[in-house]
């Protein structure tokens, strides 16, 4: 039998999708398709997706799934497009599946501390929904203004708070999820405990849309501290500021959060920072002994540092976090971000920083380095010319060197921001052959016809 013309394929694809959708849910306007083809990566796929469906309930995905799945049509998964890995990229011939308008809370419970929520829901959105019941979402991005949960779990995204609280994977109790045929699972449960069967829903959280599609999730939510106590502190080096962060933990604190900042951002933020010192360390404890603990980091710090301030009050405490999480807007002032987003065991942070170092002048390529320093995990970012269609050979090799020097100090590719497109080649030099077929073979028994997300994350 003689494979139908691409054309002809698409074609009749469209027209199902047009016939058993609502008519407000699909559309081919080149302006949307071009505003869906790239995430905030700057990856710029080749050609336009054929189409973009705004999903707004579970039944909108099943058809869309299960007409792409009969037809073989590539579907790329959709949430705010604020990935940083080319995760949400879609080029010729693929559809869209634009999950933002899904954006319902579906339940709040404060009794059982969880939340239900359609995967479109904005994560700072549902921070402030449960904090009106004494409540938080814990996971804490740096995007968490304007990135929606179905996003955080597709990368299993982390943050500022994930020193204490863990990766979003830790709050995600279960799943409603639409496989590549169109067929409706249940995942995981509204316990916290549960060891019924494999965990599908941990294998779905960071799975980057390439096993199923999340349309509902059932999160964890956690008391709103009774305190926090927030400390900033100013080294000469980066490399300080890493050691510094090391005598934290030996001093038995676990902090909420521990943040590294290096000289060139804060030279990007604010040179006025800049001028304060070569790096800066944010730490802050949470709950009812913030205050002793922050005493505890201070006393630790103050030999250490340059200078250390603290301050109980939230306002301020704010101010002093600023710093953090207007790094990548600062950045993206200055060019086109490559963001890494390696971990290595916490005590080779510092050495990963001077490796880094020696790297970005090796190949003559700015290198600008923040870093969880609570998990090890660094955003060494490289800002290239926005105007170059494609990223500088030199900017590869270095990436690539970055990458090797992860592995080598026994950590991995990626924390937090997922493989997408960007790191795909070297996923197989983490995982091992072995290990990277069974993968591979995972993806075949939930997508036989290899139609989501192709060419991401494996």
């Amino acid at each position: 039998m003689t494979a139908a013309p691409e054309t002809t394929v698409s074609a009749q694809f469209l027209g199902l999708l047009a016939r058993d959708l609502p008519p407000d849910r699909l559309t081919t306007d080149p302006v949307v398709l071009a505003a869906h083809a790239t995430d905030r990566s700057g990856t710029r796929p080749q050609g336009e997706p054929l189409a973009v469906v705004h999903a707004e309930r579970t039944e909108d995905v099943t058809v869309t799934l299960r007409h792409a799945h009969a037809l073989g049509v590539p579907v790329v998964p959709r949430g705010a497009g604020t990935g940083l890995s080319g995760g949400a990229t879609a080029g010729e011939g693929a559809l869209v599946l634009d999950l933002s308008r899904m954006n319902r809370i579906r339940e709040l419970s404060a009794d059982d501390q969880l939340a239900v929520v359609e995967p479109g829901v904005v994560t700072a959105e549902l921070d402030r929904a449960a904090g009106a019941h004494g409540l938080r979402y814990a996971p804490d991005p740096a995007s968490a203004a304007i990135s929606t949960i179905g996003g955080n779990i597709a990368t299993n995204a982390g943050g500022l708070r994930c020193a204490k609280y863990g990766v979003t994977r830790d709050s995600v109790l279960g799943l409603e999820a639409v496989l590549a045929d169109g067929t409706v699972i249940g995942t995981g449960r509204r316990t916290v405990k549960g060891v019924t069967g494999y965990d599908l829903t941990a294998l779905l959280t960071g799975s980057e849309g390439t096993l199923a599609v999340i349309t509902s999730a059932t999160l964890r939510l956690r008391p709103l501290p009774v305190a926090t106590a927030t400390l900033a502190a100013w080294f000469d080096s980066f490399e300080a500021a890493a050691e510094a962060s090391y005598a934290i933990a030996r001093a038995g604190v676990v902090p909420a959060l521990a943040e590294l900042v290096d000289g060139p951002v804060l030279e990007a933020i604010d040179p006025a920072l800049r001028a304060r010192g070569a790096a800066l360390l944010l730490v802050q404890c949470d709950g009812a002994g913030a205050a002793i603990e922050a005493a505890v980091v201070a006393r630790v710090l103050a030999p250490l540092a340059s200078a250390v301030e603290a301050t109980e009050d939230p306002v301020e405490a704010e101010t002093l976090l600023a710093a953090r999480r207007l790094a990548l807007p600062a950045l993206e002032r200055l060019g086109r971000p490559l963001i890494e987003d390696i971990a290595v065991p916490r005590s080779r942070l510092a050495e990963a920083a001077r490796e880094i170092r020696d790297i970005s002048a090796r190949h003559g390529v700015p290198v600008f380095t923040i870093a969880h320093a609570a998990d090890g995990n660094l955003h060494p970012i490289i800002v290239v010319d926005p105007s170059l269609d494609r990223l500088p050979e030199a900017a590869w090799e270095a990436a690539g060197e970055i990458f090797a020097l992860a592995l080598r100090l026994g950590g991995t590719l990626t924390g937090e921001h997922g493989v997408g497109v960007l790191k795909r080649q070297w996923v197989a030099d983490e995982l091992g052959p072995a290990a990277h077929a069974l993968q591979r073979r995972l993806k075949e028994v939930f997508d036989p016809r290899g139609i989501l997300n192709p060419g991401k994350s494996l």
